[in-house]
């Protein structure tokens, strides 16, 4: 049996914890099937080879691609660069990756795109996507509803298409909400491994780090448990059913 590896960089451990198990819900795997290791504490495994692994999962995380090295601390440096370090693997040998929300920036930036703050970071709740006429044909979008309520929270956000993507996702404050490069690299800006109660943890351990105004917090955790979210927990399942 081919595990997954499950790549995560949240420094908290109750929220590296939460955000594991959901992995796991979402994407219908148990914890025999995955490998996972958490790049705020441990580096990559210097022997890592990619070709024993079903696919790549990549958790999302505080920091920010487009961030100026000075600005990124030790930790965040360090996981960018393993991850970073992936990816030519990745693209070049179209290996099964799903980036969740950094995961987008990482793909983006290894590719050549513009990643940045100058427009279309969302603050932390459900936002309103529509599928593209492209996400009709990709197994992993092809049926579901035509629009779709997911989790998002993110400064940064992919600027313009990233060379040799498919656009598969967007909305209107972000376009670029789904993406697939070559026929196996897939990243979101959203949360597809989200569901409200990791939402209201990740305000309540997010909220002075930038994302929203701390006296919103009880505003944004009340708005995401409003939210009827499943599409976005159906993509992630059949990212796993198709590769594992």
């Amino acid at each position: 049996m081919t595990r997954f590896l499950i790549l995560q960089l949240r420094p908290e451990t109750d929220a590296s914890d939460a955000e594991y198990a959901s992995i796991l819900a979402r994407a219908g795997l148990g914890a025999e099937r995955t490998h996972r290791i958490r790049l705020d504490r441990d580096p990559l495994p210097e022997a890592l080879n990619l070709l024993d692994y079903a696919g790549v999962i990549v958790g999302g995380g505080p920091g920010c691609v487009s961030d100026a090295p000075e600005q990124k601390s030790p930790t965040e440096a360090r996981i960018e660069a393993q991850i970073m370090g992936l990816m030519p693997q990745i693209t070049g040998t179209d290996h099964p990756f799903m980036g969740c929300c950094y995961g987008l920036g990482i793909l983006a930036a290894h590719l050549g795109g513009a990643v940045s703050k100058a427009q279309y970071s969302e603050p932390v709740g459900p936002s309103a996507c529509v599928l593209t006429p492209e996400a009709a044909s990709d197994p992993l979008t092809a049926g579901l509803p035509d629009s779709f309520d997911a989790y998002v929270g993110h400064k940064e956000a992919v600027q313009a298409l990233p060379p040799g993507c498919v656009h598969l996702v967007a909305s209107a404050p972000c376009p670029f909400q789904m993406v697939r490069h070559g026929q196996n690299v897939y990243a979101t800006q959203f949360h597809p491994e989200a569901d409200a109660a990791d939402f209201e943890q990740r305000i309540n351990i997010y909220r002075d780090h930038g994302y929203f105004p701390p006296d919103q917090a009880d505003t944004l955790i009340a708005r995401c448990h409003a939210a009827e979210v499943t599409v976005p927990g159906e993509i992630l399942r059949r990212f796993a059913a198709l590769y594992g």
